[in-house]
């Protein structure tokens, strides 16, 4: 597979110029949702490193047509041919039936709708979830996000997931039968994982006949659980590039990389620091792979 501009991985943004033939823009939305970690369900707190907004950080308005309105407005530049509405914060399944039909309806509704993103637990994909999000997959173009964060079960528990790696394997049985994308999400640096650790949960994942992958950088906030930690006890940038490198090499090639790096909102960031520069993490992610002249799925397995 080639990749543009210099890239030796598969890049969200190619495959959305291959999709939709031009730039297509994914607006983070707010559905007022709440967590099985955050409500009693499962648990209370929410997972160690959980910010209070539950990832919606950057998600501006009250209902979702001013969310979308406040996003769109700073991508003027982009000049895209469409969005993707994308459920963000906390559990974007996590609903009763109508209330998920009423809100993913008025999503699909938004300007220029060309495909609707739903970021949810691995725990929270019933039957009939799973059959309603495989209705609106008839429709339009269907992502669910998946938040598995490591495929190994002692750190979930250590973080207070309050979901396991069996969980996520249920969840993408009933959405791959269905026919429905995935992009798993998973977390560099969580306390207590070797760098062994990171790659394999990058590795299993990947050969799970997944669509895509985020892969995120540990941030430390301050009111999360973890807000004790400094920068000593995160990866410094070199690691990480590594890292990120090392799993890019077992990853499949086909599998998109919708992510190498994350946002913590900066009033609440407390370390590491060097991840205000995302564009020079990028960059430094590119040259690393220049250097060990490597691409996507160099070392994938079989």
């Amino acid at each position: 597979m080639e990749y543009p501009n210099g890239k030796r991985y598969y890049p969200y943004a190619q495959y959305l110029r291959q999709r939709y033939g031009g730039r297509v823009a994914k607006i983070p939305l707010d559905g007022g949702f709440t967590c099985p970690n955050r409500d009693g369900t499962k648990g209370i707190g929410g997972c160690a490193y959980c910010s209070a907004r539950g990832s919606g950080d950057f998600v501006c308005g009250d209902d979702l047509e001013q969310q979308f309105s406040a996003y769109a407005a700073g991508l003027t530049k982009w000049q895209p041919v469409g969005y993707i509405p994308y459920f963000q914060a906390f559990t974007g399944t996590y609903a009763p039936l109508e209330r998920l039909r009423t809100l993913y309806d008025r999503a699909l509704a938004l300007p220029d709708a060309v495909g609707l993103s739903v970021a949810t637990r691995p725990d929270c994909v019933p039957e009939e979830v799973a059959d309603l999000l495989a209705e609106y997959a008839q429709r339009t173009d269907v992502t669910v996000e998946l938040g598995v964060q490591t495929v190994h079960d002692r750190t979930a528990r250590a973080m207070n997931l309050c979901h396991t790696f069996a969980d996520f394997e249920r969840a993408l049985e009933r959405l791959q039968k269905r026919d429905i994308p995935v992009c798993v999400h998973l977390i560099n640096g969580l306390p207590g994982e070797t760098r062994e650790d990171m790659v394999e949960s990058a590795r299993t994942v990947g050969g799970m006949g997944i669509q895509s992958v985020k892969l995120h950088l540990l941030h430390i906030l301050k009111h999360t659980a973890l807000s004790h930690l400094t920068e000593a006890d995160c990866l410094s940038m070199e690691d990480y590039v590594g890292l990120v490198c090392d799993q890019l090499e077992v990853l499949p090639p086909e599998v998109v990389i919708q992510r190498l790096t994350g946002d913590g909102k900066g009033a609440d960031l407390i370390a590491p620091q060097w991840s205000r520069n995302k564009r020079a993490v990028l960059n430094a992610i590119d040259r690393e792979m220049a250097r060990r002249d490597a691409w996507q799925g160099d070392r994938r397995e079989g």
